[in-house]
Protein backbone atom coordinates (compact mmCIF):
# COMPACT_ATOMS: atom_id res chain seq x y z
CA UNK A 1 0.00 0.00 0.00
CA UNK A 2 1.40 3.47 -1.16
CA UNK A 3 1.52 6.16 1.51
CA UNK A 4 -1.07 7.96 -0.65
CA UNK A 5 -3.38 5.05 -0.07
CA UNK A 6 -2.21 4.76 3.82
CA UNK A 7 -3.27 8.34 4.32
CA UNK A 8 -6.57 8.40 2.75
CA UNK A 9 -7.86 4.93 4.10
CA UNK A 10 -6.53 6.51 7.61
CA UNK A 11 -8.64 9.88 6.96
CA UNK A 12 -11.90 7.20 5.93
CA UNK A 13 -10.83 5.67 9.38
CA UNK A 14 -10.57 8.68 11.33
CA UNK A 15 -14.33 9.79 9.88
CA UNK A 16 -15.66 6.64 10.84
CA UNK A 17 -14.50 6.41 14.22
CA UNK A 18 -15.55 10.15 15.00
CA UNK A 19 -19.05 9.35 14.68
CA UNK A 20 -18.63 5.93 16.75
CA UNK A 21 -16.61 7.49 19.57
CA UNK A 22 -17.03 11.08 20.06
CA UNK A 23 -21.23 10.58 19.05
CA UNK A 24 -20.87 13.98 16.19
CA UNK A 25 -20.94 13.47 12.68
CA UNK A 26 -20.46 17.23 11.81
CA UNK A 27 -16.48 16.95 11.18
CA UNK A 28 -16.51 15.43 7.14
CA UNK A 29 -18.93 18.42 6.27
CA UNK A 30 -16.53 20.65 7.98
CA UNK A 31 -13.47 19.82 6.15
CA UNK A 32 -13.11 23.69 5.01
CA UNK A 33 -12.22 24.27 8.28
CA UNK A 34 -9.01 22.44 8.69
CA UNK A 35 -5.89 24.26 8.26
CA UNK A 36 -7.66 27.51 6.60
CA UNK A 37 -5.25 29.62 6.12
CA UNK A 38 -5.35 33.23 6.95
CA UNK A 39 -3.36 35.36 4.50
CA UNK A 40 -2.22 39.24 4.50
CA UNK A 41 -5.42 40.23 3.24
CA UNK A 42 -7.34 38.44 5.83
CA UNK A 43 -7.54 41.01 8.21
CA UNK A 44 -9.79 42.89 4.97
CA UNK A 45 -13.76 42.48 6.57
CA UNK A 46 -14.93 42.78 2.53
CA UNK A 47 -16.94 39.89 2.08
CA UNK A 48 -19.63 38.07 -0.50
CA UNK A 49 -23.12 36.80 -1.44
CA UNK A 50 -23.03 34.67 -4.74
CA UNK A 51 -26.61 34.02 -6.02
CA UNK A 52 -26.88 31.53 -8.52
CA UNK A 53 -29.57 31.66 -11.16
CA UNK A 54 -29.17 27.76 -11.90
CA UNK A 55 -30.87 26.80 -15.20
CA UNK A 56 -30.35 29.95 -17.23
CA UNK A 57 -32.45 33.17 -16.38
CA UNK A 58 -34.04 34.72 -19.22
CA UNK A 59 -32.04 37.99 -19.74
CA UNK A 60 -34.84 39.38 -21.75
CA UNK A 61 -37.54 38.62 -19.24
CA UNK A 62 -36.15 40.25 -16.31
CA UNK A 63 -33.20 42.65 -16.56
CA UNK A 64 -32.84 43.68 -20.22
CA UNK A 65 -36.32 43.73 -21.64
CA UNK A 66 -37.29 45.10 -24.88
CA UNK A 67 -40.46 46.68 -25.06
CA UNK A 68 -42.51 46.82 -28.23
CA UNK A 69 -40.39 44.40 -29.96
CA UNK A 70 -41.65 40.18 -30.75
CA UNK A 71 -38.51 39.88 -28.62
CA UNK A 72 -40.33 40.60 -25.80
CA UNK A 73 -42.82 38.45 -25.90
CA UNK A 74 -45.57 38.10 -23.39
CA UNK A 75 -44.05 39.96 -20.53
CA UNK A 76 -44.83 43.61 -19.93
CA UNK A 77 -42.16 46.10 -18.71
CA UNK A 78 -41.66 48.31 -15.64
CA UNK A 79 -40.15 51.61 -15.12
CA UNK A 80 -37.10 51.82 -12.49
CA UNK A 81 -35.31 54.06 -10.29
CA UNK A 82 -32.85 54.84 -13.13
CA UNK A 83 -34.37 57.23 -15.74
CA UNK A 84 -34.75 55.71 -19.18
CA UNK A 85 -34.21 51.79 -17.81
CA UNK A 86 -36.52 49.65 -17.77
CA UNK A 87 -36.84 45.69 -15.77
CA UNK A 88 -39.40 42.98 -16.64
CA UNK A 89 -43.04 43.38 -14.85
CA UNK A 90 -42.28 40.66 -12.33
CA UNK A 91 -39.32 42.52 -10.61
CA UNK A 92 -41.35 45.11 -9.06
CA UNK A 93 -38.91 45.69 -5.85
CA UNK A 94 -35.76 45.45 -7.22
CA UNK A 95 -37.19 48.29 -10.22
CA UNK A 96 -37.66 50.55 -7.24
CA UNK A 97 -34.07 50.23 -6.02
CA UNK A 98 -32.28 49.50 -9.21
CA UNK A 99 -30.38 52.85 -8.16
CA UNK A 100 -28.54 50.36 -5.87
CA UNK A 101 -27.69 47.88 -8.46
CA UNK A 102 -25.48 47.86 -11.62
CA UNK A 103 -26.85 45.92 -14.14
CA UNK A 104 -24.81 44.61 -16.99
CA UNK A 105 -26.54 43.87 -19.90
CA UNK A 106 -23.22 43.25 -22.13
CA UNK A 107 -22.30 39.07 -20.53
CA UNK A 108 -21.95 36.76 -23.42
CA UNK A 109 -20.14 33.44 -23.24
CA UNK A 110 -18.90 30.46 -26.31
CA UNK A 111 -20.56 27.79 -24.09
CA UNK A 112 -24.18 26.69 -24.62
CA UNK A 113 -24.74 23.91 -22.23
CA UNK A 114 -25.76 24.04 -18.32
CA UNK A 115 -22.65 22.42 -16.58
CA UNK A 116 -19.85 23.24 -18.63
CA UNK A 117 -21.26 27.00 -18.87
CA UNK A 118 -22.46 26.88 -14.77
CA UNK A 119 -18.72 25.72 -14.30
CA UNK A 120 -17.57 28.59 -16.34
CA UNK A 121 -19.02 30.96 -14.22
CA UNK A 122 -18.22 29.90 -10.80
CA UNK A 123 -14.52 29.16 -11.86
CA UNK A 124 -13.41 31.48 -14.58
CA UNK A 125 -12.05 28.39 -17.11
CA UNK A 126 -13.36 25.54 -19.16
CA UNK A 127 -14.55 22.46 -17.89
CA UNK A 128 -11.68 19.64 -18.67
CA UNK A 129 -10.96 16.28 -17.64
CA UNK A 130 -7.32 16.73 -16.33
CA UNK A 131 -8.25 19.61 -13.79
CA UNK A 132 -10.72 20.74 -11.18
CA UNK A 133 -10.73 24.45 -10.63
CA UNK A 134 -12.00 25.99 -7.15
CA UNK A 135 -14.70 27.92 -7.35
CA UNK A 136 -15.19 31.01 -5.95
CA UNK A 137 -15.78 30.63 -2.23
CA UNK A 138 -12.77 28.27 -2.17
CA UNK A 139 -10.42 30.97 -3.78
CA UNK A 140 -11.38 33.78 -1.04
CA UNK A 141 -10.79 31.32 1.67
CA UNK A 142 -7.31 30.74 0.31
CA UNK A 143 -6.49 34.61 -0.50
CA UNK A 144 -8.57 36.51 2.19
CA UNK A 145 -8.52 33.65 5.34
CA UNK A 146 -11.41 33.72 7.95
CA UNK A 147 -13.10 36.38 9.60
CA UNK A 148 -14.63 34.54 12.69
CA UNK A 149 -12.61 32.41 14.99
CA UNK A 150 -15.13 29.47 14.63
CA UNK A 151 -17.65 29.84 11.82
CA UNK A 152 -16.63 28.50 7.91
CA UNK A 153 -15.04 30.94 6.31
CA UNK A 154 -17.29 30.00 3.27
CA UNK A 155 -20.79 28.22 2.54
CA UNK A 156 -22.99 26.65 -0.36
CA UNK A 157 -26.47 26.99 0.19
CA UNK A 158 -28.17 24.71 -2.56
CA UNK A 159 -24.71 23.78 -4.55
CA UNK A 160 -22.29 24.95 -5.97
CA UNK A 161 -18.43 24.74 -7.22
CA UNK A 162 -15.83 22.81 -4.75
CA UNK A 163 -12.71 23.17 -4.16
CA UNK A 164 -11.09 21.67 -7.14
CA UNK A 165 -7.35 21.10 -6.64
CA UNK A 166 -6.96 23.62 -3.76
CA UNK A 167 -7.87 20.32 -1.44
CA UNK A 168 -10.80 19.44 1.06
CA UNK A 169 -9.47 22.28 3.22
CA UNK A 170 -11.23 24.71 1.27
CA UNK A 171 -14.38 23.22 0.76
CA UNK A 172 -17.32 25.32 1.48
CA UNK A 173 -19.28 23.69 4.51
CA UNK A 174 -22.66 22.27 2.28
CA UNK A 175 -25.90 23.26 3.46
CA UNK A 176 -29.03 21.45 1.82
CA UNK A 177 -31.71 23.40 2.75
CA UNK A 178 -31.63 26.61 5.11
CA UNK A 179 -34.90 26.34 6.95
CA UNK A 180 -33.03 23.37 8.41
CA UNK A 181 -29.38 25.11 8.72
CA UNK A 182 -26.40 23.41 9.94
CA UNK A 183 -27.49 19.31 10.60
CA UNK A 184 -26.05 17.00 13.14
CA UNK A 185 -25.10 19.76 15.36
CA UNK A 186 -26.73 18.74 18.57
CA UNK A 187 -24.46 16.60 21.12
CA UNK A 188 -26.45 12.99 21.00
CA UNK A 189 -28.56 12.95 24.20
CA UNK A 190 -26.75 9.33 25.31
CA UNK A 191 -23.36 11.35 26.12
CA UNK A 192 -23.34 12.79 29.40
CA UNK A 193 -22.17 16.05 30.85
CA UNK A 194 -18.42 15.54 30.42
CA UNK A 195 -18.25 12.43 28.69
CA UNK A 196 -17.68 14.07 25.26
CA UNK A 197 -14.39 15.71 26.14
CA UNK A 198 -13.24 12.49 28.35
CA UNK A 199 -13.78 10.56 24.51
CA UNK A 200 -11.64 13.66 22.54
CA UNK A 201 -9.00 12.84 25.45
CA UNK A 202 -8.68 9.21 25.40
CA UNK A 203 -8.83 9.43 20.86
CA UNK A 204 -6.08 11.53 21.57
CA UNK A 205 -4.21 9.05 23.34
CA UNK A 206 -5.14 6.70 20.52
CA UNK A 207 -3.57 8.61 18.13
CA UNK A 208 -0.61 9.67 19.15
CA UNK A 209 1.29 7.20 17.38
CA UNK A 210 0.16 7.99 14.30
CA UNK A 211 0.71 12.00 14.44
CA UNK A 212 3.93 11.36 15.37
CA UNK A 213 4.83 9.59 11.99
CA UNK A 214 1.80 11.40 9.81
CA UNK A 215 4.00 13.22 7.03
CA UNK A 216 1.17 14.79 4.61
CA UNK A 217 -0.35 18.00 4.94
CA UNK A 218 -3.71 16.66 5.15
CA UNK A 219 -3.64 14.10 7.42
CA UNK A 220 -1.76 16.58 9.77
CA UNK A 221 -4.34 19.07 9.31
CA UNK A 222 -7.18 16.67 10.86
CA UNK A 223 -5.98 17.85 14.64
CA UNK A 224 -7.54 21.11 13.34
CA UNK A 225 -10.40 20.03 11.99
CA UNK A 226 -11.38 18.45 15.30
CA UNK A 227 -10.13 21.33 17.00
CA UNK A 228 -11.86 23.61 15.08
CA UNK A 229 -15.33 21.76 14.76
CA UNK A 230 -15.34 21.23 18.31
CA UNK A 231 -15.19 24.94 18.76
CA UNK A 232 -17.89 25.61 16.30
CA UNK A 233 -20.00 23.14 18.36
CA UNK A 234 -19.47 25.01 21.26
CA UNK A 235 -19.72 28.59 19.55
CA UNK A 236 -22.48 30.51 20.58
CA UNK A 237 -22.76 31.69 16.95
CA UNK A 238 -23.91 28.07 15.47
CA UNK A 239 -26.67 30.06 16.02
CA UNK A 240 -26.37 31.55 12.88
CA UNK A 241 -27.55 28.89 10.77
CA UNK A 242 -30.61 28.82 12.25
CA UNK A 243 -33.67 31.26 10.55
CA UNK A 244 -36.20 30.93 13.08
CA UNK A 245 -34.24 33.34 15.34
CA UNK A 246 -35.48 35.47 12.66
CA UNK A 247 -39.19 37.05 13.56
CA UNK A 248 -42.14 36.38 11.52
CA UNK A 249 -42.19 39.74 9.76
CA UNK A 250 -38.42 39.30 9.01
CA UNK A 251 -39.21 35.81 7.50
CA UNK A 252 -42.07 37.02 5.22
CA UNK A 253 -40.12 40.08 3.93
CA UNK A 254 -38.10 36.76 1.97
CA UNK A 255 -40.71 35.23 1.17
CA UNK A 256 -41.61 31.29 1.62
CA UNK A 257 -39.45 30.26 -1.11
CA UNK A 258 -36.03 28.11 -0.94
CA UNK A 259 -34.20 30.40 -2.06
CA UNK A 260 -35.89 33.67 -0.07
CA UNK A 261 -34.97 31.70 3.12
CA UNK A 262 -31.13 30.68 1.56
CA UNK A 263 -31.03 35.15 1.10
CA UNK A 264 -32.14 34.99 4.95
CA UNK A 265 -29.26 32.41 5.94
CA UNK A 266 -27.04 34.61 4.01
CA UNK A 267 -27.91 37.85 5.91
CA UNK A 268 -27.55 35.87 9.04
CA UNK A 269 -24.02 34.26 8.48
CA UNK A 270 -23.03 37.68 6.72
CA UNK A 271 -23.86 39.55 9.84
CA UNK A 272 -21.92 36.83 12.19
CA UNK A 273 -18.58 36.81 10.25
CA UNK A 274 -19.20 34.10 7.15
CA UNK A 275 -16.78 35.38 4.26
CA UNK A 276 -18.54 33.28 1.37
CA UNK A 277 -22.03 32.48 0.80
CA UNK A 278 -23.40 30.95 -2.87
CA UNK A 279 -27.16 30.69 -2.49
CA UNK A 280 -28.61 28.43 -5.65
CA UNK A 281 -31.58 29.06 -7.12
CA UNK A 282 -33.40 26.48 -9.58
CA UNK A 283 -35.67 25.70 -12.16
CA UNK A 284 -34.70 28.86 -14.75
CA UNK A 285 -34.43 26.54 -17.43
CA UNK A 286 -38.01 27.24 -19.35
CA UNK A 287 -38.09 25.52 -22.92
CA UNK A 288 -41.70 25.18 -22.10
CA UNK A 289 -44.90 27.54 -21.06
CA UNK A 290 -42.15 30.57 -19.72
CA UNK A 291 -45.33 32.68 -18.51
CA UNK A 292 -47.29 29.78 -16.52
CA UNK A 293 -47.64 30.86 -12.74
CA UNK A 294 -44.79 28.31 -11.83
CA UNK A 295 -42.22 29.35 -14.15
CA UNK A 296 -41.21 33.25 -14.66
CA UNK A 297 -43.72 34.57 -12.61
CA UNK A 298 -42.52 32.22 -9.67
CA UNK A 299 -38.77 32.43 -10.38
CA UNK A 300 -39.31 36.40 -10.17
CA UNK A 301 -41.11 36.91 -7.12
CA UNK A 302 -38.35 34.57 -5.48
CA UNK A 303 -35.50 36.72 -6.73
CA UNK A 304 -37.68 39.99 -6.06
CA UNK A 305 -38.73 39.20 -2.51
CA UNK A 306 -35.10 36.98 -1.61
CA UNK A 307 -32.88 40.04 -3.07
CA UNK A 308 -34.66 43.22 -1.97
CA UNK A 309 -34.65 41.74 1.52
CA UNK A 310 -31.48 40.70 1.09
CA UNK A 311 -30.10 44.43 0.27
CA UNK A 312 -32.34 46.39 2.22
CA UNK A 313 -31.25 44.02 5.76
CA UNK A 314 -27.60 44.44 4.90
CA UNK A 315 -27.83 48.70 4.59
CA UNK A 316 -29.88 48.91 7.61
CA UNK A 317 -27.16 46.94 9.47
CA UNK A 318 -24.41 48.81 7.92
CA UNK A 319 -23.13 45.86 6.31
CA UNK A 320 -23.70 46.62 2.42
CA UNK A 321 -20.59 48.97 2.60
CA UNK A 322 -18.47 45.56 3.17
CA UNK A 323 -20.69 43.02 1.30
CA UNK A 324 -20.32 42.12 -2.06
CA UNK A 325 -23.85 40.93 -3.87
CA UNK A 326 -23.70 39.41 -7.01
CA UNK A 327 -26.82 37.74 -9.39
CA UNK A 328 -25.03 35.51 -12.10
CA UNK A 329 -26.35 32.88 -14.35
CA UNK A 330 -24.72 30.58 -17.06
CA UNK A 331 -25.93 31.73 -20.32
CA UNK A 332 -29.32 33.63 -21.42
CA UNK A 333 -32.07 32.82 -23.03
CA UNK A 334 -33.09 33.19 -26.94
CA UNK A 335 -35.09 36.44 -28.07
CA UNK A 336 -37.63 34.65 -29.93
CA UNK A 337 -40.06 32.20 -28.02
CA UNK A 338 -40.03 28.83 -29.16
CA UNK A 339 -43.40 26.51 -30.17
CA UNK A 340 -43.73 25.23 -26.86
CA UNK A 341 -44.08 28.61 -25.50
CA UNK A 342 -40.31 28.43 -24.05
CA UNK A 343 -36.88 30.12 -24.31
CA UNK A 344 -34.43 28.59 -25.61
CA UNK A 345 -30.58 28.52 -24.75
CA UNK A 346 -28.79 31.45 -25.54
CA UNK A 347 -25.15 32.11 -24.54
CA UNK A 348 -24.62 35.47 -27.10
CA UNK A 349 -25.97 37.35 -24.52
CA UNK A 350 -27.25 37.82 -21.14
CA UNK A 351 -27.42 39.90 -17.77
CA UNK A 352 -25.37 39.99 -14.33
CA UNK A 353 -26.48 42.04 -11.49
CA UNK A 354 -24.06 43.76 -8.92
CA UNK A 355 -24.59 45.53 -5.75
CA UNK A 356 -22.73 46.93 -2.40
CA UNK A 357 -19.27 46.83 -1.34
CA UNK A 358 -16.61 48.56 -4.52
CA UNK A 359 -19.27 48.85 -7.12
CA UNK A 360 -20.64 51.81 -8.10
CA UNK A 361 -24.36 51.45 -8.36
CA UNK A 362 -27.35 52.99 -10.22
CA UNK A 363 -26.27 52.30 -13.66
CA UNK A 364 -26.16 49.71 -16.41
CA UNK A 365 -23.52 48.53 -18.14
CA UNK A 366 -23.25 47.53 -21.80
CA UNK A 367 -26.08 47.20 -24.15
CA UNK A 368 -27.60 44.28 -26.06
CA UNK A 369 -28.85 44.89 -29.63
CA UNK A 370 -32.69 45.84 -30.57
CA UNK A 371 -33.57 42.27 -29.80
CA UNK A 372 -31.26 41.20 -27.46
CA UNK A 373 -29.71 38.35 -29.54
CA UNK A 374 -25.90 40.45 -29.78
CA UNK A 375 -24.04 42.68 -27.48
CA UNK A 376 -23.40 45.72 -28.82
CA UNK A 377 -21.58 47.47 -26.79
CA UNK A 378 -18.80 46.64 -23.94
CA UNK A 379 -18.60 43.43 -24.23
CA UNK A 380 -17.95 40.74 -20.77
CA UNK A 381 -16.97 37.74 -19.93
CA UNK A 382 -17.72 35.83 -17.30
CA UNK A 383 -13.76 36.00 -16.30
CA UNK A 384 -14.53 39.56 -16.33
CA UNK A 385 -17.25 39.60 -14.45
CA UNK A 386 -14.83 37.48 -12.03
CA UNK A 387 -12.00 39.60 -11.96
CA UNK A 388 -14.64 42.41 -11.32
CA UNK A 389 -15.36 40.83 -8.30
CA UNK A 390 -12.19 39.98 -6.94
CA UNK A 391 -11.04 43.86 -7.57
CA UNK A 392 -14.77 44.74 -6.00
CA UNK A 393 -12.62 42.55 -2.92
CA UNK A 394 -9.48 43.99 -2.79
CA UNK A 395 -7.85 40.87 -4.18
CA UNK A 396 -5.09 40.89 -6.90
CA UNK A 397 -6.41 39.41 -9.98
CA UNK A 398 -2.77 38.83 -11.05
CA UNK A 399 -1.71 36.57 -7.89
CA UNK A 400 -0.78 32.92 -9.22
CA UNK A 401 -1.73 29.82 -6.95
CA UNK A 402 -0.03 26.51 -7.69
CA UNK A 403 -2.24 23.25 -8.73
CA UNK A 404 -0.46 19.71 -7.27
CA UNK A 405 1.11 19.42 -10.65
CA UNK A 406 2.39 22.77 -10.54
CA UNK A 407 0.41 24.83 -13.20
CA UNK A 408 -0.27 28.12 -12.18
CA UNK A 409 -3.58 29.70 -12.25
CA UNK A 410 -5.03 32.93 -10.89
CA UNK A 411 -8.97 33.83 -9.74
CA UNK A 412 -9.84 34.96 -13.25
CA UNK A 413 -7.56 33.54 -15.80
CA UNK A 414 -7.18 36.01 -17.86
CA UNK A 415 -10.23 38.36 -17.43
CA UNK A 416 -10.26 42.03 -16.97
CA UNK A 417 -12.20 43.91 -14.36
CA UNK A 418 -14.96 46.03 -15.77
CA UNK A 419 -13.71 49.66 -14.45
CA UNK A 420 -16.84 51.41 -15.05
CA UNK A 421 -18.60 49.17 -12.16
CA UNK A 422 -16.03 50.30 -9.45
CA UNK A 423 -16.25 52.75 -6.81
Amino acid sequence: MSRADHDLDRRQLMESTARSLLGVSILPALGSLAQAQTQAAGSKKRRLIYLFMHGAMSHIDTFDPKPGTKAQGPTKTIKTKIPGIQFGEHLPKLAAMANQLAVIRSMNTATGAHGPGQYLMRTSYKQIATTRHPGMGSWLQKLMGRIHPDLPPSVHVGGGEGPGYLGAKFAPVPIGDPAKGLQNTRQPTYLLEGQFAQRMKLAGKFDQTFRSRATTAEVLGYDDLYREAISLLNSKDLAAFDITKESKVQQDKYGSSRFGKGCLLASRLIQHGVRYVEVTHRSWDMHRELSSTNNLPTRCLDLDNGLSALLTDLKSKGLLDETLVVVATEFGRKPNINQNAGRDHHPAAFSCVLAGAGIRSGQVYGETDEEAFHVADKDATPQDLNATIATALGLSIDKPIHSPDGRPFTIADKGKPIKELLA
